[in-house]
């Protein structure tokens, strides 16, 4: 599959889009820890992950080159934008390993968080030790 920007992809397929619909809500399901939020399909998956409110999300340069926010879109379909090469090779795009910030939700997610992300979501939630 070439790189080329704005392809509409979902499990099964990737094609290209150019129709700019108004902004919907999608709902996105991170499997890992069965969290669930609303993300529109004018914004980055990465930004409505941000809204999760989980604290310590590594958030690089927003533009798919440092590669800190990758994913694997399970099931669903979604925009994808250019993003580098040197994180997201042919091999990782044709399995639906992408840039949650180059990518927009065009339908419901369910994505697993894959590298330094992981472990930032996927993290037990912090207990309060006063008491």
């Amino acid at each position: 599959m070439t790189e080329t920007d704005d392809h509409r992809c979902d499990v099964a397929r990737c094609v290209d889009t150019t129709r700019a619909d108004a902004p919907l809500r999608h709902m996105v399901t991170v499997l890992d820890t069965q969290e669930s939020f609303a993300c529109r399909s004018d914004e980055s998956l990465l930004a409505g992950m941000v809204r999760l409110g989980k604290r310590g999300i590594p958030v690089g340069c927003r533009g798919g080159g440092c590669g800190v926010c990758r994913i694997e879109v399970v099931r669903g379909d979604y925009v994808r934008h250019k993003m580098s090469a040197a994180h997201v090779d042919a091999t990782d795009l044709s399995n639906h390993r992408v840039l949650a910030c180059r990518i927009v939700p065009a339908g419901d997610l369910e994505i697993r968080v894959l590298g330094r992300m992981a472990q930032h979501v996927c993290a037990p939630p912090a207990t309060d030790s006063a008491g």
